[in-house]
């Protein structure tokens, strides 16, 4: 059901929260269906700047896809390739979105919501945040797309441990391979990620986004400019934020960024 996703709207960032609770948020057809929707609407509002990615309560961020429905949904190859397109289209939504994106992850952070957590640029947890990737415990094979984007996080002997033992990940342990930016206490950990998102959200937007892009274009291999990264260089310097952030640096003030 659509309520098991919920788009909140604060000022200039916006809150896509996984609202299933009593299932600690694992993700059930239906939400993976709603994400892309929910994703290019945050992609066309300009007045949204940043998303943030989180579970209904501090409880869980997401236990993992739904696999109660696994017997229905994936029981011939035919079901299971429908399902997964449809898992990999919403995280591929999220990774590509232009604007920057950060998970909250409190809790459980499992199998799918793993995956989505790592598609967000930035992550930030507190102390009961456990990570995990588990395939290999229910006989199936993790999407290319999704193993390369764990390997650009963590490193590819840290995304094989993973994947191969299927263990969930403490905290700390996670900080220290990469996974998240940082751990910090439960009850500062929202104020902290909406103080990272406000701060994003007052840099120039031009600046930001094309930097997100030119990262993709590194982590896809990109090694030498093409015209694709010489274009969001050049094109900084005739954007009007560019003269805005020159004129304010010169008169000693803040920067009034207004690109969205």
């Amino acid at each position: 059901m659509s309520e098991h996703v919920v788009l909140r709207k604060d000022g200039d960032i916006a809150w896509l929260v996984l609202n299933r609770p009593e299932k600690r948020n694992a993700l059930n057809l239906a939400m993976w269906q709603r994400l892309p929707d929910l994703l290019a609407e945050v992609e066309g509002d300009p007045d949204v700047k940043v998303l943030v990615l989180r579970g209904a309560d501090a409880r869980a961020f997401s236990a993992g896809a739904d696999i109660s429905e696994f017997e229905e949904l994936r029981s011939t190859p035919e079901d299971a390739r429908s399902y997964n397109d449809t898992s990999e289209r919403a995280e591929h939504a999220l990774m590509n979105l232009s604007k920057p994106t950060i998970a909250l992850v409190q809790g459980p952070c499992i199998g799918g919501g793993c995956g989505l957590a790592v598609a967000c640029d930035l992550r930030f947890c507190d102390d009961t945040a456990r990570f995990g990737i588990t395939p290999a415990k229910l006989g199936i094979v993790y999407s290319l797309k999704a193993t390369k984007a764990l390997v650009d996080t963590v490193g590819p002997s840290n995304a094989k441990e993973i994947l191969f033992t299927g263990l969930h990940v403490p905290a700390d342990r996670a900080l220290r391979m990469g996974l998240v930016n940082a751990i910090v206490p439960a009850v500062e950990l929202e104020s902290h990620v909406t103080d990272i998102a406000r701060t994003i959200a007052s840099r120039a937007q031009y600046s930001v986004r094309a930097t997100k892009r030119i990262t993709r274009l590194i982590l896809d291999g990109l090694a030498d400019d093409d015209e694709e990264s010489r274009q969001l260089r050049i094109g900084s310097f005739t954007s009007e934020d560019y003269r805005e952030g020159v004129r304010a640096f010169l008169e000693k003030r803040s920067p009034d960024f207004t690109y969205s």
